[in-house]
């Protein structure tokens, strides 16, 4: 077994927190740098150019990339050999947002669902926990932003609704989307498991480098077909129009009941934040 302290787990997450709020991955940086390029409309080049500018400001400054810094996702991969000491896991990982929030100066977005009162430290954060072989902990810190959450949604289709079906779900939940939840998008797609399995496969799949290729050739063909779609609908970025709704679709998906063809879409805006980390 391989000890693994609480308080290296809170300093982790608290630094993620703050990371994944100030500076783009490389990946979405990249992906900008394209559609600079390859956007056709003259208003999306230049919503490229202010997402870029953006970035840069956010990175050299110390500001959040967004004003919505976002409910906190975080998935755990746990070792089955490792052996956590000092504490509780799942305190610990909330006492990370909390700290990073705070440190961070970043915009605590949790409140009481009814009441709306702000818990005023962005925490509980939303938790999933796997058990994997080894003796590691690798953890994704998500900062999730609430407009592109409230365009996702899930679908439970009948079986022989089949691909047609699913590209049908997908293409209308962005087009229902439009300009809403700030394009360009990345598309993350769940399909099988069961209700809940579906939404969590395609939140996960937002965590895949954007612009890589799908290991499943089969995957890869059907996200191409889907990225093709959307793009097709003319949205563009921040919906002023243009061939670039989507920087990329993601695909996971597993085995379901032969009753049942779920189906999960969960949009992420440009502002597209996560960071991992490895003890």
């Amino acid at each position: 077994m391989r000890d693994i302290h609480v308080k290296d787990i809170i300093a982790a997450v608290k630094q993620a927190a703050i990371t994944a709020n100030y500076v783009i991955g490389p990946d979405l940086l990249a992906a900008f740098q394209r559609g600079l390029t390859e956007e056709e409309s003259p208003s999306g080049r230049e919503i490229f150019r202010q997402l870029i500018e953006n970035a840069r400001i956010a990175d050299t400054e110390c500001v959040p990339l967004c004003q919505d810094c976002g409910l906190t996702v975080i998935f755990a991969e746990v070792g089955q050999e490792v052996h956590i000491v000092g504490g509780d896991f799942e305190a610990a990982l909330q006492e990370g947002v909390r700290q990073g929030y705070q440190e961070g100066y970043l915009r605590k977005s949790v409140c009481h669902p009814l009441s709306r009162t702000n818990t005023g430290d962005n925490t509980p954060a939303v938790i999933h926990t796997e058990i994997v072989p080894g003796d590691r902990l690798k953890l994704w810190v998500v900062p999730k932003g609430g407009g592109s959450e409230n365009m996702s949604r899930l679908f439970m289709l009948k079986p022989a609704q089949g691909w047609e079906g699913i590209k049908e779900a997908v293409v209308t939940t962005v087009r229902e989307a439009g300009p809403n939840a700030c394009p360009p998008y990345i598309v993350g797609v769940g399909i099988g498991g069961n209700f809940e399995r579906a939404a969590l496969l395609a939140k996960k799949s937002l965590l895949r480098e954007l612009g890589s290729t799908n290991p499943d050739p089969d995957l890869a063909a059907r996200e191409e077909d889907l990225l093709k779609a959307i793009n097709d609908l003319g949205i563009g970025p921040q919906g002023l129009g243009g061939r670039l709704t989507a920087l990329g679709v993601h695909l996971l998906m597993q085995p379901c009941h032969i009753a049942s063809l779920p189906v999960a879409v969960n949009i992420q805006c440009h502002s597209s934040r996560h960071r991992e980390v490895e003890l």
